[in-house]
């Protein structure tokens, strides 16, 4: 067989900020961390949302995983945490051929083989949630062709910024998170901030993600600010900084998921209702805001949550079915305004 690090052409590595320059399994660059002081170096140095993308016409796709933590998860499986996801096909239509998990959580490395037919397609590997990744290499048999992905239809990525619910806790498996099924849905590249209890709104993070070139910009920390006056402090101004270097970009602003809205959910929802509001008023015509509330649905709300905080499978996508309209519209409009 044939090996490919997933630093060799033609593997493409989707989800990660200035992969191209860094080559970094990471999604937060290290000089970043002094200006986030709850932000855990582990949840920098992680990547949930990474994809690494190929076509080959092989029987069989081998791929191994060297890992360089394991940090079990009380509210989520080693399936749904440490485990490496296959799809085969398109990118909005791909079947899933399985994952790829340790046996233990004292296994580093570990391996899985998987069979497709022989006719040329994409393949995608969803990386794990929680770990840092030391090492991905991908072997095919001697014969087979292998060729750079199909891109995305929507290439310019969707940034995603929030708590642990946008870090994608707790579906089964990871790409069962609102963002990857809309990523899916939509045939859309994307980003994953969302940051487990460590998402506090800080103007250093809106510094960094109003560089980052995006089509669209969707957050919803809500769950991480402390009180509804922290939220009140840090939510507008947040939304200021990305405004200020960012005038048209597309903004989805989004209050959290809940089983019952009771006075807390609802006073943080005004809140960020109110961001939206004053930018509206202000004449900003590229905002959208998203009631959490609304995400369950009104029937069978208490099926949606494992914990009543965190979105089961169900939850997650309810949450996409609410957003999936408006996150089109939004990638549509900023398509439309890089056309000229």
């Amino acid at each position: 067989m044939k090996t490919y690090s997933y630093l060799d052409s033609p593997m493409k590595v989707w989800g990660i900020i200035d992969f191209e320059k860094t080559h970094k399994l990471q999604r937060v660059p290290d000089e970043l961390l002094p200006s986030l002081e709850v932000l855990p170096p582990k949840f920098a140095h992680r990547c949930p949302g990474a994809r690494i993308g190929f076509r080959t016409d092989a029987k069989e796709i081998k791929v191994t995983m060297t890992l360089s933590s394991l940090w079990p998860d009380v509210g989520i499986s080693i399936y749904g945490c440490q485990s490496f996801y296959l799809f085969a096909g398109s990118k909005s239509n791909g079947r899933y051929l399985g994952l790829g998990c340790p046996d233990t959580y004292d296994q580093m490395t570990f391996e899985k083989t998987f069979k497709k037919s022989a006719r040329m397609e994409d393949i995608l590997i969803w990386l794990p949630r929680n770990e840092t990744i030391a090492d991905v290499q991908i072997s095919v048999n001697d014969e087979a062709a292998v060729e750079p992905p199909t891109p995305y239809k929507h290439e310019k990525p969707v940034l995603f910024y929030g708590s642990s619910i946008t870090e994608g806790g707790c579906p089964t498996v990871f790409f069962n998170g609102y963002n990857c099924i809309l990523s899916r849905w939509l045939d859309v590249d994307f980003y994953n901030l969302g940051f487990s209890g460590s998402a506090r709104g800080e103007r250093a993070m809106a510094e960094f993600i109003a560089g980052v070139d995006m089509s669209v910009f969707v957050y919803d920390y809500d769950h991480n600010s402390p009180t509804v006056e922290t939220l009140r402090e840090t939510h507008e101004p947040f939304f200021k900084v990305i405004r200020e270097k960012r005038p048209d970009l597309p903004v989805i602003m989004m209050s959290r998921p809940c089983i019952e809205a009771d006075k807390g959910v609802i006073a943080r929802r005004d809140v960020i209702r109110q961001t939206y509001l004053n930018a509206k008023n202000a004449g900003d015509e590229n905002v959208w805001f998203i009631d959490g509330t609304t995400f369950y649905g009104d029937t069978d709300r208490d099926l949606c949550s494992i914990d009543t905080c965190h979105p089961n499978d169900l939850g997650f996508w309810r949450m996409a079915k609410v957003i999936e309209p408006i996150l089109k519209e939004a990638i549509e409009k900023s398509e439309r305004a890089d056309r000229g």
